[in-house]
Parts: structure tokens; C-alpha cells; sequence
């Protein structure tokens, strides 16, 4: 399970370190830096696909991410006795993200080339010039054991193109032209000396991220579809029928009943198997004649099944992450889709994204539930009554 996260110079977060609990909600005004947030987990997960350059190109590069406000805003400055402005900085401009979990913690730092426009081909003194100016590199890396990064407890290390790991009371050079656009966790096959590079690589992996669910009416999931064993919902909801007919059987087939009942009461759905192999959705409403199939169902119903089918997993993630589930949903089924969330944080992590306040005012009936309001702040996102006593610890590495 994390513990902390830690976001640096990413759009309206200059700073933040962020307490983590089993059952996460993420809450605040319209513009507090919700997304913001939200987008970094989702840029930190990219790192173990490979993607994480690609995905800052996706949002206009990594200048146009970078905290636009100054490096530090002085008490004068919050006072309003002088302008907010600028100054020469003192530190390196990077974007750093990071965690810290039971067993191990990971950082990386991204920044952009030097000024020169050359870089150096691996095995080459001579750097050579080139237009991929604005493309990020990847400046620094390390993974530690523990919650808080020390020098003494880290195991791997990355600095530019050379990685180290940790042999005992002495440095292991293992790689000394990584790409700088590669990630730790592309060199997997390069560093067997390094277990905790793997392990975290695919504990990142099995982050599940849901935030893309179709209920259009071309949407796949109102079709009947190929049923094949399907323990995993697909982050668009595409293999709705095979991975509720998954839970029915090999999953907690009451608790999908009782989900049901508690958000529409009477009702009961089915998976019906059609010739071919398909697999099509029967819902059963009381007082109806007949069964409804996925491409009757309203937007909201739909959308509620598949969050069934996603919090009802029959292999829970590490971390399960939430944003905007409220969407299409009557308010009258935010409760019920508290409890259903509820019951999914006590397998696995959960972190929900939301500004729903029936949904909200229902999750925070659960002791567990570690709610963070934002709020903006001279620009800059902050937790509401979060000072510097209650931050959790976190060094970033130098």
C-alpha cells in the first residue's frame, strides 16, 4: 500500500506530499487542482509502461507542465505587501514525482536538455547536435528501502545515463549509457542484479485507472461480446458481460447480488450466452415483463454496472483509482456506490477523485476514509489545514 505521494513542479503544484490511507478521497472546489493531481498519479503509473515521455508530449511537453508561479512565495508575498514576481533560481527546474510504500519508495526527476542542443550517441566522446530540443530527460531516479529516502537506504540509483545499485557497502555501476528518455523500470533486463526494480515495475502496472467508461450508445459494452474469462475489467468497459459472468463465478457472487439490491432494489441481472460465444447483459427490474439488455439501459444504470464489475474484481489491484464516478449516476445511487467502494477498499487501495457531495458526505461515514480537500492558494494547490508540522516526511534526492 503507499503511504505518501509526492508531487513537485507539475501545473498548479508546486509542492505537495500527500498522506495516503486505504480509502482515498480526493475533494475540492472546481479549479483546485483536482486534475492536477489526479493526472500526476496518472503520469508517475506511466513510467513503468514505457510511456512517460510520450504522455508528457500528449500535454504539450514538458515546459508547458512545468509550476508557472515562482520558486518560493515569500511571507511578504503572501501577506500581499509585494507582487507575487520572480527571481534567479536557486535549484534545478524539474518536474519530480514520487512515492513511498510499505517496503520500498521511488522517485524520478524530469527535466530539459541543456541549453547546448548537442547530445551524446551511446559509445560516442562527441556530442552531436539535434532538433529534439524540448523532448524531456530523464535527470534523476532512485528507489530506496523504507518510507523516507536517505542516502544510506537507497538501493538504486540513477543519475543522467549512469545507474548504480547498491552491493552491499559499495556501488555497482550497471549501466552507464541509459537513454534519457528511458526509465529505471526499461532496464529490467539490464538490472537482474536489482530485484526491487522489477518488483516495483510491476506493482506500478497493476495500478487500474477508470475514468473512461463508454455508455454512448455505440458504446461496446451495450453489445453482446466474445466471452473469454475475464477477472479484469477493460478501462472503456468494453468486457462488461464476461467480467460480471467472471465474478459470478469464481468471484463474490453474493456480494454482486447484494450491490444490485442495494442500488436497485428487486432487481437481479443475468449473463445470458448467446450462439457464437457471446456474452450480452440481462437486467431484471421489478415490475417489468422481461429483461432489459445492455442497449436498453439508461447511461447512469450502465455506468453503474460497470463499476460493479471494476470494484467487484476477483484480483484486486494494488491501487484502484477513481475519477469522477458520480458521472451520469443519480444522485439517489451515490450512496449505494459509496458502500460498493467501501467494501472494494478493504482488498485493495482506493483512490477516488470527486466532487459529488452525496458521495462524499457517504464515503466519509467510513472511519477508514482518508478524505484531502484542496483548495488554490496564490495559484498554487494545497491540502486544506495541512501545515508544515503535518506533512509527511519526504526528502527528494539531490
Amino acid at each position: 500500500m503507499l503511504k505518501t505521494l509526492a508531487v513537485a513542479n507539475y501545473r498548479s503544484i508546486n509542492k505537495l506530499v500527500i498522506p495516503l490511507q486505504r480509502l482515498n478521497l480526493i475533494t475540492g472546489p472546481n479549479g483546485s487542482g483536482k486534475s492536477n493531481l489526479y493526472k500526476a498519479l496518472r503520469l508517475l503509473a506511466e513510467t513503468a509502461q514505457g510511456g512517460v515521455v510520450n504522455a508528457l508530449a500528449s500535454e504539450g511537453g514538458l515546459e508547458s507542465t512545468f509550476w508557472a508561479g515562482p520558486e518560493q512565495i515569500s511571507r511578504r508575498m503572501s501577506r500581499g505587501e509585494v507582487a507575487i514576481q520572480g527571481g534567479p533560481r536557486k535549484t534545478a527546474k524539474r518536474l519530480q514525482l514520487g512515492f513511498a510504500g510499505e517496503d520500498f519508495g521511488y522517485s524520478i526527476g524530469l527535466g530539459l536538455p541543456d541549453s547546448s542542443g548537442h547530445f551524446m550517441l551511446p559509445g560516442h566522446s562527441t556530442p552531436i547536435p539535434s532538433r529534439f530540443t524540448l523532448d524531456p530527460r530523464i535527470k534523476r531516479e532512485s528507489i530506496w528501502s523504507g518510507p523516507v529516502y536517505r542516502p544510506a537506504s537507497v538501493l538504486v540509483d540513477r543519475q543522467g545515463p549512469m545507474v548504480r545499485a547498491r552491493e552491499g557497502r559499495q556501488w555497482e555501476v550497471l549501466a552507464q549509457h541509459t537513454s534519457s528518455g528511458d526509465s529505471l523500470f526499461d532496464q529490467v533486463g539490464n538490472l537482474r542484479s536489482s530485484p526491487e526494480v522489477l518488483h516495483l515495475r510491476e506493482q506500478i502496472r497493476g495500478w487500474r485507472f477508470y475514468d473512461h467508461f463508454r455508455t454512448d450508445s455505440q458504446a461496446p459494452a451495450r453489445r453482446p461480446q466474445l466471452g473469454t474469462r475475464t477477472p479484469v475489467l477493460h478501462h472503456d468497459g468494453r468486457d462488461l458481460a464476461a467480467a460480471l459472468q467472471t465474478i459470478i463465478e469464481v468471484g463474490d457472487q453474493q456480494a454482486l447480488r447484494e450491490t444490485i439490491s442495494d442500488a436497485f432494489p428487486g432487481s437481479r441481472l443475468e449473463i445470458d450466452a448467446v450462439p457464437g460465444g457471446l456474452f450480452g447483459v440481462q437486467f431484471y427490474q421489478d415490475g417489468l415483463l422481461r429483461s432489459l439488455s445492455a442497449a436498453e439501459l439508461s447511461d447512469g444504470t450502465l455506468r453503474y454496472l460497470l463499476l460493479v464489475a471494476a470494484l467487484l474484481t476477483p484480483r484486486p489491484p494494488t491501487l484502484m483509482v477513481l475519477n469522477e464516478p458520480e458521472t451520469s449516476l443519480h444522485p439517489d445511487l451515490l450512496p449505494a456506490l459509496a458502500r460498493l467502494i467501501i467494501r472494494a477498499s478493504q482488498q485493495c487501495q482506493v483512490w477516488v477523485v470527486s466532487h459529488a457531495s452525496r458521495l462524499i458526505a457517504a464515503l466519509q461515514q467510513d472511519p477508514q476514509c482518508n478524505a484531502i480537500v484542496l483548495e488554490k492558494n496564490f495559484g498554487q494547490t494545497e491540502i486544506v489545514g495541512q501545515g508544515m508540522l503535518d506533512e509527511p516526511a519526504w526528502h527528494w534526492p539531490d
